[in-house]
């Protein structure tokens, strides 16, 4: 588009130039022609006197022109060193001296070289005052195309200029929308991250976008989780509940069916008159106190296992509490508790009452996994590291089978004939409540190590 208009411009400009131009060097020349027919202006003769005229004409106009003769040959020009050096030829261009001489014509425009630099040339005939040409007059537009160049660098730069600003703001705009956007997703997925059963809020929107669909069907999300929620924690409590009293009646009839028993026997021993009712009466009654105890037994395990978070925290001295519960368990049938347990007091926070009752399940849980008749060695150690004081307590009876070992803090989980199973599970909760730990490390037929760690109160 440039090369075109500026062409097209370029050759108005020539053309204007040049008819100013022929016209003043026509009266020029006609001026300075001699008289005599036989010599012509471009002559030796007058040469001189034309060159001078020529100078002259090209600093009014500020172009540079020259002229030939009929025959093409370089007479006059206004940058006679181009010639001279050699960088131009003497001769007319031969397709322009073609249109010229051959064809007529009024005028010829060209695009002409010196080596790789291209310029535009126009030629016209020079006329006398009859009208016959005489000469060609030829105007070389040497800045032509550097100017143009010129001129398509100052539109490219511009050109540039105006791309990198429209990319700047285009790259600021998608930055700020892009922002806006991740900033949103952000939100969301904290809000996300953030899900839990019964501690959910709704996002708060207000503006009606894409996002805003998204955020509408996040709320409804968290109404129905909420709802979910509510029902997950009913069913729960419902099936706790209903397992609980599934436990309690189960335990309560182990107890009730020989008391059951006993009582009938007894009843139907006396309507028959039976002579050994006293005896009899006896027996029945001790039966039904163990089995009353059991019954106290078994209420006060759930007691205990209802009540694992009521806590009373105070500082207690592990040591003296633990030395306490292991000389109290000496006196179970064929006990053997070893204890090795540092004389300086050893205090942690929780309490009292649980870490005593924790201690007697344990050494309690340690000499039932022996068999009834032999001699139950337990060993009952305390050391302390820094920041903990670690109770472990082993037990060289059978182990547990491994098939048993996931569920032996499970509540209701138990390996014995007798018994509520929450004895593990009670210790568990007591433990965890005195931000401590609880494992076990067992091998079948060695024995069983059971490890507690609990927090060291450092003053």
């Amino acid at each position: 588009q440039f090369q075109n208009r500026y062409h097209k411009n370029n050759k108005e400009r020539l053309n204007r130039t040049m008819q100013i131009l022929v016209a003043d060097v026509q009266n020029k020349l006609n001026t300075q022609q001699v008289f005599d027919d036989v010599v012509k202006v471009y002559e030796p003769i007058a040469n001189k006197d034309l060159k001078e005229v020529v100078m002259q004409m090209s600093e009014i106009h500020n172009v540079d022109f020259n002229i030939y003769d009929l025959q093409g040959e370089l007479k006059i020009s206004s940058q006679p060193f181009l010639e001279t050096k050699g960088i131009v030829s003497n001769k007319i261009n031969p397709v322009a001296y073609y249109n010229l001489w051959a064809n007529n014509s009024a005028q010829y425009l060209q695009t002409e070289s010196i080596g790789s630099f291209d310029y535009l040339s126009m030629y016209v005939p020079i006329r006398d005052e009859k009208g016959l040409p005489y000469g060609y007059l030829n105007i070389p537009y040497y800045s032509s195309v550097s100017d143009l160049n010129q001129e398509i660098s100052n539109f490219l730069i511009i050109i540039i200029n105006i791309t990198a600003f429209v990319f700047l703001i285009a790259g600021l705009i998608a930055w700020l929308v892009t922002n806006r956007i991740t900033n949103s997703f952000q939100l969301i997925g904290s809000k996300m991250k953030a899900i839990e059963l019964g501690k959910n809020e709704p996002i708060e929107w207000n503006r009606n976008d894409e996002i805003g669909d998204l955020v509408i069907e996040y709320n409804k999300m968290v109404a129905k989780l909420e709802q979910s929620a509510q029902q997950l924690a009913k069913n729960e409590r419902e099936g706790a509940w209903r397992e609980m009293a599934r436990q309690i009646a189960h335990e309560i009839k182990n107890p009730l069916t020989p008391m059951k028993l006993s009582i009938q026997y007894l009843q139907k021993s006396i309507a028959g008159g039976q002579g050994n009712i006293e005896q009899l009466t006896e027996k029945v009654s001790t039966t039904l106190v163990d089995q009353i105890e059991h019954l106290n037994n078994i209420a006060s395990d759930f007691s205990n296992f209802a009540n694992i978070a009521n806590t009373k925290v105070e500082a207690v001295d592990v040591a003296h509490l633990l030395q306490q519960v292991a000389d109290l368990m000496q006196h179970e049938p064929n006990a053997v508790i070893t204890a090795h347990i540092p004389q300086q007091p050893i205090t942690i926070q929780a309490d009292k009452t649980h870490i005593n009752r924790l201690f007697t399940n344990i050494i309690k849980n340690a000499l039932q996994a022996y068999d009834d008749e032999v001699t139950k060695y337990v060993a009952v150690n305390l050391s302390t590291s820094l920041t903990h004081a670690i109770i472990t307590i082993t037990d060289k009876a059978n182990g547990i089978p491994p098939e048993l070992q996931s569920k032996i803090f499970t509540p209701n989980f138990t390996t014995k004939s007798s018994g509520t199973g929450l004895g593990l599970a009670i210790c568990k909760g007591i433990v965890e409540n005195a931000n401590g730990s609880i494992h076990f490390e067992t091998t079948q037929g060695v024995g069983t190590n059971f490890i507690i760690s609990f927090p060291l109160v450092i003053y």
